[in-house]
């Protein structure tokens, strides 16, 4: 059996995504298929919660405006967390056949490993406008480059590892569960904080 995604491809619509004018605050045009729809809506989450990451760490605004970013960190959250679960369900269901049987679990899934993919991108996109800063003084582009090349290869490396995990997957050798990560913090039924507001 064929694993029904491949790290490349992957990597390829990632950088495609990073490319579209626009994106990420509007989602670019994509396939609307599983799983690649759950791809892309997880990594457009991953870089509309690393901006407000980024918002939310400012000092020199007031309160009202890191609270709006801390709300806006949740909702990204828990969207990038569905698309990892429906992801991991879709592959889940493919694959479900082949790994009946197999002895070995692996503890990380595919759409976790995707949505690592997906950090790794959008670091290795920061930390290479950090190589051209003009601003910058030549130790700070140089000490760049260096962690530039240790993302790069962490980069590879986690795609060798999802292909292999989907391969020995496909072929029986390893299976995983779908993990629900069931978020307590936006609801008023699991968060007594919000139930008392």
């Amino acid at each position: 059996m064929r694993p029904p995604i491949s790290s490349a491809e992957v990597m390829a619509l990632h950088e495609r995504l990073l490319q579209s004018p626009g994106w990420p605050d509007a989602p670019a045009p994509g396939p609307a298929h599983p799983p690649w729809d759950m791809v892309a809506t997880n990594h457009r989450c991953n870089a509309l919660l690393w901006r407000e990451e980024d918002l939310a760490r400012r000092t020199h605004v007031p309160d009202a405006q890191i609270v709006a970013n801390k709300r806006a960190i949740d909702r990204f959250n828990q969207e990038r967390n569905d698309a990892v679960e429906h992801m991991d369900a879709m592959l889940h269901d493919r694959l479900e056949a082949a790994m009946r049987g197999a002895a070995r679990q692996h503890s990380e899934t595919p759409g976790m490993m995707v949505d690592r993919l997906s950090i790794l991108a959008l670091k290795c996109r920061a930390m290479r406008h950090e190589t051209t800063r003009r601003d910058a003084d030549a130790a700070h582009r140089e000490r760049c480059l260096g962690r530039l090349a240790v993302l790069r290869s962490q980069h590879l490396d986690l795609a060798r590892c999802l292909d292999e995990l989907l391969a020995d997957c496909a072929a029986g050798r390893a299976w995983f569960r779908i993990y629900r990560q069931f978020k307590m913090y936006n609801e008023p039924a699991t968060n007594a904080a919000l139930r008392d507001t």
